[in-house]
């Protein structure tokens, strides 16, 4: 399952819809509670994050590193996607553990690869 916060409705409806078209399960996350209740009941390969909410985006990742710190070979790939001026946001979603950042043009055009290859467990 690749989970997902978007802050806009529209990033949430095309990430989740593409993710439906491909079958692959997406569930969306809004915060640390919410990410950590799906870590305990479903099988996560993936986070997406929206770097429009930058304080959000950022806890969820490092929450995620540190369930992995808890949980022996669990590795879960994390994406962040934001505006392409957002050089320091890209860089605090690298520091925080984020394993790719794209400017938002290079999502929304390798959605569904990016997509297939988070569900697979590759890189995105």
């Amino acid at each position: 399952m690749i989970v997902y916060e978007a802050a806009d409705l529209i990033w949430a409806t095309r990430i989740k819809g593409t993710a439906d078209g491909l079958g692959i399960p997406c569930r969306p996350v809004r915060s640390r509670d919410m990410l950590q209740a799906r870590l305990q009941d479903s099988d996560v390969r993936a986070l997406i994050v929206d770097l429009d909410l930058p304080e959000v985006a950022i806890d969820l990742i490092r929450a995620v590193r540190e369930y992995e710190q808890t949980t022996s070979g669990t590795r879960i790939r994390v994406l962040a996607f934001g505006p392409h001026v957002a050089k320091d946001l890209f860089q605090q979603s690298r520091d925080a553990g984020a394993d790719d950042v794209l400017p938002r043009g290079a999502f929304d055009r390798s959605l569904p690869e990016i997509l297939l290859n988070l569900s697979a467990g590759a890189p995105g």
